[in-house]
């Protein structure tokens, strides 16, 4: 069971129905019960696409498929559920072994983010899409401080580009690094380099979102 969510029911604005449910939501499969939150992860992520496609399409309405499909992945991502995993403090929450825990689990990109849908999942099934729906949007405004096209759809990668050849006259390099985790859940440690000098370092689940994080990274040095 897990103890002392009144912190997390206030600000989710919800207060859940079973113990049981909940619970389930918060369970790493590590932790070696007859349940674990991969089920309701995955309905999680079915819900969250739903309501964040809705969402968009009736924000950005003069904006086509191709532009809202990519919006919404600027949202639906493991960064951006894990931003909001850490703003309601799920790693207190999550149930996970003694070794998971050691190895800094409570702290997991990944295993926030899922742990985010899995909540998300547990709240559509005990109250149903409109009252899940309330709650996602109030968190994704409250953590994005400006849901704008501009804010939204930025490329960091070229906005960097186009600094470095208005600086130097020349463009920026970007080299891996570092690899970890298995294969099925890689992580890349991606440098960025200009004029042969290392500006900034970024981990992400892929090679582009790695180079995009060290982009925006640059550019705050660049600009600082």
């Amino acid at each position: 069971m897990i103890e002392n969510i009144e912190k997390l029911e206030e600000k989710l604005g919800y207060k859940f129905k079973t113990q049981n449910l909940i619970t389930e939501a918060l369970t790493h499969k590590s932790y070696k019960q007859p349940y674990d939150n991969e089920r309701l992860e995955f309905l999680g992520d079915a819900v969250l696409d739903l309501i964040v496609g809705e969402y968009l399409y009736k924000k950005f309405a003069k904006s086509n498929e191709g532009k809202l499909s990519k919006i919404r992945a600027s949202l639906v991502n493991e960064q951006g559920f894990d931003k909001l995993a850490k703003y309601l403090d799920l790693g207190s929450y999550i149930l996970l072994s003694n070794a998971e825990e050691n190895n800094g689990g409570r702290e997991k990109p990944s295993l926030l983010a899922n742990a985010f849908e899995a909540v998300i999942g547990a709240i559509y099934l005990e109250s149903g899409l409109e009252v899940v729906n309330k709650i996602a949007v109030e968190l994704i405004e409250k953590n994005h401080k400006s849901i704008t096209l501009d804010s939204l759809f930025r490329d960091f990668k070229t906005t960097l580009q186009e600094l470095t050849q208005a600086r130097y006259g020349l463009t920026p390099d970007y080299k891996v690094v570092s690899t970890s985790g298995p294969d099925h859940k890689k992580e890349f440690e991606v440098a960025v380099f200009i004029e042969d000098k290392e500006y900034a370092k970024a981990v992400g689940k892929s090679k582009k979102a790695a180079q995009q994080e060290a982009a925006k990274k640059a550019i705050e040095i660049l600009k600082g």
